[in-house]
């Protein structure tokens, strides 16, 4: 049985699956906040390199705050620091659920691929 960290949002409906599952399958959970208690600069490198995805899988492009702020248009022209640091920052631009035990990291929820990694 593994401990892993699960950055979410309580009050979204995929967070609260994906915990659930997660429950499911054994695993102990450390549950944070996204946006009270957002990853830092120096955890989402470690996430982002741990995935294996782009920084760029790590916005939640769905999410009001993204649309509101024009990221779509601006990401682009902006540096991979001044990516983290937005991230780092604002907890609702983060595509959730994160899931980590420290060495791999899924992002979203897929119940088979929950299954697969944290099964």
């Amino acid at each position: 049985m593994s401990k892993l960290t699960i950055y979410e949002y309580p009050k979204c409906g995929t967070c609260r699956k994906a915990v659930k599952t997660l429950k499911e399958l054994g695993n102990e959970l450390e549950q944070r906040h996204i946006v009270e208690a957002p990853p830092t600069v120096e955890e989402l490198k470690v996430l982002i390199k741990n995935s294996g995805q782009e920084l760029k899988k790590f916005f939640n492009t769905s999410g009001d705050l993204y649309r509101s702020m024009g990221l779509k248009d601006k990401l682009s022209s902006m540096t991979e620091q001044e990516q983290l640091e937005l991230l780092a920052s604002h907890g609702m631009l983060i595509k959730r659920p994160i899931v980590t035990d420290g060495r791999k990291v899924t992002i979203g929820f897929k119940e088979d691929v929950y299954k697969d990694v944290w099964g």
